[in-house]
């Protein structure tokens, strides 16, 4: 079962232990059968997950804004890109570009993306969970436990199959 955006923060924080536990396994594996597990489970969810029924990173977090995203989007917006940094972004504590707020000023009421032909790379990439070299980011994917139903259940899914949660 893929649990509700608004369950999500209380059952991340519930599998946290297990999952960090899990994740440290698999960062001593090997990183192609890694990858095999997380593409097959990512598969299996989304073909039962619909984003734009909802779009929680839309709505709570921030994506990392590249040079070439802002440059894309202030073109699509008819802006300079120091207007759409000074409009839209700040600047956290990595150092980053990163919106002023949320939910994000692109999310429709429909749960579209105004600018979705232009959205940032991290848009474009998330959740995340079918990239390769998924070992490199299982910080990032425990995180993302607690943003993204379809993150919380791949996980999940993955742990049952490798023997316990």
């Amino acid at each position: 079962m893929i649990p509700t955006p608004d369950a999500l923060p209380a059952l991340s924080r519930k599998t946290k232990g297990s999952t960090k536990a899990f994740f440290d396994k698999l960062k001593k594996g090997n990183p192609r059968l890694v990858d095999d597990a997380f593409h097959g489970a990512h598969a299996e969810v989304f073909e039962r997950v619909d984003c734009l029924a909802c779009a929680n990173c839309c709505k709570t977090t921030s994506p990392i804004f590249y040079d070439r995203d802002i440059e894309r989007l202030a073109k699509a917006l008819h802006l300079k890109p120091a207007q759409f940094i000074e409009r839209y972004l700040r600047v956290d504590e990595d150092r980053d570009y990163v919106l002023k707020g949320s939910p994000c000023p692109f999310l429709a009421a429909d749960n579209t993306c105004d600018v979705y032909h232009h959205r940032p790379t991290a848009c474009r990439e998330y959740p995340h969970t079918d990239r390769k070299r998924m070992h490199q980011i299982l910080d990032l994917t425990l995180r993302n436990t607690s943003v993204c139903p379809a993150v919380f259940t791949i996980v999940e899914r993955m742990k049952e199959a490798a023997g316990g949660k």
